[in-house]
């Protein structure tokens, strides 16, 4: 069946297209009863509006911003930090009658939203190296987050200090220190860093934050084998189940395990606690993030913490305003009692 087009309907009605555009998208040209008659007579024939597609083409703007993701969907929103984050984003898209669209950082390509939407958050260096050039290259805003782009604004926090800080306080001359970090090498899979060369360390948050381990504990006097450097492909349990375990069954055993994200702590707590290890007697754990089930286990976890809302609320204004300063966003050091 042929699509019924602005023409068609009017043609149908025995009224101007301007009648028609009018009942859809400027009301206030029409009387009521007029509207409600055009509207179901749109209804009954089977035509839903002008094509909203064309529209943004003609006008340029869509009230839809896209927010690009690190990684694929189903991952990220299940992720606690990423998830907080995206809810911070919303809110002020809704705030400003704003709509927000949800996008893959492990895509081929932002060719299919890039005609419709009026800007790109990134969330995260995308998983899809090509997305952060294409990105660049298009001609709307864009705001970077946990990460940059040349000559684009960007919402941060200072990870290599934070990291620094929380190692600082949780190592002692002498101890034996391993790393649970996140990414730093292109593998699949849980395993230790050894002569692997490093991914993506210009860009990622974390290779900022072993930039801080290393200072701390070159400060102290300890050096950290790559075999006591474990690599995460991803922030979640199964993968830091199998670190957890692994890492407390080396010999000899860590006194310090500093850990990427509190997701991998909060598992290699429990694994230690199941072993019957005293935490911190034996052994001592910190985090990075500040997730709520971080203040809430016990012992509770000596960690990062960032606003993950505020840093999505700074990044929608930031995104809206027009502005072309990046924004560095404080953090708060939790010992807590995994120290």
């Amino acid at each position: 069946m042929k699509k019924l087009t602005l023409k068609d309907v009017a043609k149908q009605l025995g009224v101007s297209t301007a009648t028609i555009s009018n009942a859809f998208n400027r009301p206030d040209q029409l009387s009521a009863a007029k509207r409600t008659e055009i509207l179901d007579a749109c209804k009954e024939i089977g035509y839903t509006g002008p094509n909203r597609a064309a529209q943004i083409l003609r006008k340029g703007q869509s009230n839809i911003v896209a927010l690009v993701l690190a990684d694929s969907l189903d991952y990220m929103v299940t992720d606690p930090v990423a998830s907080t984050f995206i809810q911070g984003v919303s809110r002020v898209l809704r705030e400003n009658q704003k709509h927000l669209l949800l996008y893959a950082g492990d895509s081929d390509s932002i060719t299919d939203v890039v005609d419709f939407v009026d800007g790109f958050i990134c969330y995260g260096a995308p998983r899809n190296d090509a997305l952060s050039t294409q990105l660049n290259q298009q001609g709307k805003p864009v705001v970077t987050v946990d990460f940059n782009l040349e000559g684009r604004p960007a919402i941060n926090i200072d990870n290599e200090q934070a990291s620094y800080e929380v190692a600082k306080a949780a190592i002692k001359p002498g101890d034996r220190v391993a790393i649970l970090g996140l990414r730093l090498i292109d593998s699949p899979s849980t395993c230790r860093i050894y002569d692997s060369p490093l991914l993506n360390a210009e860009l990622s948050i974390t290779h900022r934050r072993l930039d801080g381990y290393c200072r701390a504990l070159k400060e102290a006097g300890i050096q950290v084998a790559p075999d006591w450097i474990w690599n995460l492909p991803e922030n979640a349990g199964v993968y830091a189940v199998q670190a957890a375990k692994e890492v407390l069954q080396s010999s000899p055993r860590p006194d310090v395990i500093l850990c990427m994200s509190d997701i991998i702590a909060l598992e290699l707590l429990q694994c230690a606690l199941s072993m019957g290890i005293d935490v911190p007697g034996e052994l001592r754990i910190t985090g990075f993030d500040g997730i709520e089930e971080a203040a809430r286990t016990r012992p509770n976890l000596a960690t990062v913490c960032q606003s993950s809302v505020q840093k999505g609320m700074e990044s929608a204004r930031l995104l809206l305003s027009g502005e072309t300063a990046s924004v560095t966003l404080p953090y708060e050091l939790k010992l807590g009692e995994t120290i």
